[in-house]
């Protein structure tokens, strides 16, 4: 099973827009890899499994949003995870943003392609990002101690009515976490991917949840 097959696997729901937004992305990040080494170029065929499913475990957490939800992607690097989250979740709003230009100029322009109108673009870093987010999601950015107390300030006290989770941050790491997380003085919950996607791949990966 490849590309938007893969994601259908998991999100039978989507609309047909969806479906044709993740379709396209394969094509997108492939072109534009050949350009400049947004992935590993060994992993550019795993594309769909290792990148876009692996943002959506966030989606699988999270279940559905409410509209006017407000969601930071720290270190998007290429747009991951905020880019297949957008496409999945048209009616929230993210601002990805990454200290290196050449990919946030890839981001912005796959998103342009996808024609996504919810998604803003930031090149820096979280201490010039002085607005506050329901969630900040990041992939492998950092130890985790040291992202709480980064992303704390962009963290919002109000969360958005009919959300299931509080406001916070939602992280997906591998390997062992346990001696990142002792050094947390928030509550920190973690989930192993393999409990919502079956592909070997996700075996070490888990997803991290501070609400704050």
């Amino acid at each position: 099973m490849i590309g938007e097959d893969l994601i259908l696997k998991y999100f039978p729901d989507l609309t047909e827009r969806q479906q044709a937004q993740f379709g396209q992305m394969g094509a997108l990040y492939a072109d534009w890899n050949s350009k400049i080494n947004v992935i590993s170029r060994k992993d550019i065929d795993n594309l769909y499994t290792n990148h876009v499913l692996h943002s959506l475990t966030i989606a699988r957490f999270l279940g559905p949003l409410a509209p006017g939800t407000a969601i930071m992607d720290l270190g998007t690097g290429g747009g991951f995870p905020g880019i297949p989250l957008a496409v999945f979740y048209p009616h929230v709003s993210f601002h990805l943003i990454d200290r290196i230009g050449k990919k946030i100029k890839v981001a912005a322009d796959i998103a342009e392609h996808l024609g996504l109108q919810n998604v803003t673009f930031q090149h820096g870093d979280a201490g010039e990002c002085h607005a506050t987010y329901d969630y900040v999601v990041s992939r492998a950015v950092m130890q985790l101690d040291k992202l709480v107390k980064l992303v704390r300030p962009n963290i919002t006290h109000r969360p958005v009515p009919g959300n299931r989770y509080e406001p916070g941050l939602i992280c997906l790491k591998g390997g062992d976490l346990e001696e990142e997380a002792a050094s947390v003085r928030l509550p920190v919950i973690e989930y192993s991917v393999n409990e919502f996607f079956g592909e070997a791949f996700f075996d070490t990966k888990k997803l991290v949840y501070v609400p704050m």
